[in-house]
């Protein structure tokens, strides 16, 4: 069976039955006109994985129908991956077939890349990886010219370095930023650098500070410090705190903090029910904090995050998942109404995709 292919030519029409469902989904809001942002109609995914399949001496790339293991489809063409990527991956399946050292096992490979064509391929075998395959994956790495990581049962061969460096114009700008192997990052570069350019206008008013939460390795935080006097941002996962650390030297932004802290106990060291060391010399009592921007995974706000966000003059939300934000935003409107609304097409060609809204209190 052969991967179904986008259809650039319905993409148009896609995307307007995306912006009809989230209109009427969220018009008991009575929100301002949706702002929408569309996607590249092809190669628009910077990162994405794919399983191995092997066949005696041959092995491609499959995908499975969405809920069903069991239905498997060879990948043979792949426009919505970036042009790095697919210009990649099947001759790198054309170097690993002859040489089973390579091979043998092999079940998956993953992807990451970025606008300025750097790319960094995760091989995952079900064995332990030796100096053999070691010695074969330099040569590999060489002749395609990328990066490239050998990943087994708690072991990781990684051969030069575990990460990218993404460059983002915003606003004539350029940002850079480190992206790490196997830790988040936004799949689709072009919708991203809407989202950012959106939420640096929305807030271009608000003044004084803002606090960040689910920062990742701050995509949305350096490019929104010009808009504040400090901004002070949390993230759970070390991996991205290191990884936003290093963005706010690399970008030479000297109003940040990155703390790494759970949303949850965060808020609770804002309302005064919680101390944590790590938070004890941000001088938190000094911040005039009029702006929050969460950007949550895609269970949304916890009640307590929700009722900390209210406690601000201004709410910058990201979300992934228009049923948790509409959720949220059930509470959220109590206190607060929304000033922009919009909708960032992430994921041409399926029913997902980003909103972002921004609230001021009533």
């Amino acid at each position: 069976m052969a991967l179904p292919r986008v259809n650039p030519a319905d993409y148009e029409r896609q995307l307007q039955v995306k912006q009809q469902r989230i209109a009427e989904q969220f018009a008991v809001f009575n929100p301002p006109q949706m702002e929408v942002f569309a996607s590249p109609e092809t190669h628009y995914r910077m990162r994405a994985e794919f399983r191995v399949w092997h066949d005696e001496d041959d092995l491609y790339y499959v995908m499975f129908a969405p809920g069903d293991k069991n239905t498997r489809y060879k990948v043979e063409a792949c426009p919505m991956v970036s042009a790095t990527i697919e210009n990649t991956m099947f001759r790198l399946l054309d170097l690993i077939r002859p040489e089973p050292v390579l091979r043998h096992r092999l079940f998956q490979v993953d992807f990451l890349s970025t606008l300025s064509g750097e790319l960094l391929v995760t091989l995952l075998y079900h064995r332990p990886l030796d100096e053999g395959w070691e010695s074969a994956a330099r040569q590999l790495k060489e002749t395609l010219g990328i990066q490239l990581i050998g990943r087994s049962r708690k072991s990781r061969i990684l051969l030069d370095q575990d990460f990218v460096i993404e460059k983002l114009n915003i606003n004539g700008r350029d940002y850079s930023y480190k992206q790490v192997e196997n830790s988040f990052s936004q799949p689709n570069a072009e919708v991203c650098r809407h989202m950012i350019e959106w939420a640096l206008d929305a807030s271009q008013h608000a003044g004084g500070d803002l606090v960040e939460l689910y920062c990742g390795n701050g995509n949305f935080t350096l490019p929104l410090a010009q808009n504040f006097n400090r901004v002070v941002a949390t993230e759970i996962s070390k991996t991205s705190v290191h990884a936003a650390q290093f963005n706010i030297a690399a970008n030479q932004i000297d109003n940040v903090d990155v703390v790494r802290i759970s949303s949850e106990e965060f808020s609770l060291v804002l309302n005064g029910s919680l101390e944590k060391r790590r938070t004890r010399d941000l001088k938190l009592d000094e911040c005039n904090f009029t702006t929050v921007l969460v950007d949550p995974p895609r269970s949304g706000l916890d009640d307590n995050t929700v009722q900390q966000v209210q406690s601000y003059q201004n709410i910058i939300y990201i979300s992934c998942n228009p049923d948790t934000l509409f959720q949220n935003l059930e509470q959220i409107c109590k206190t607060h109404r929304i000033e922009r609304f919009a909708l960032f097409d992430q994921f041409p060609y399926t029913e997902h995709l980003e909103c972002g809204v921004y609230l001021t209190r009533r």
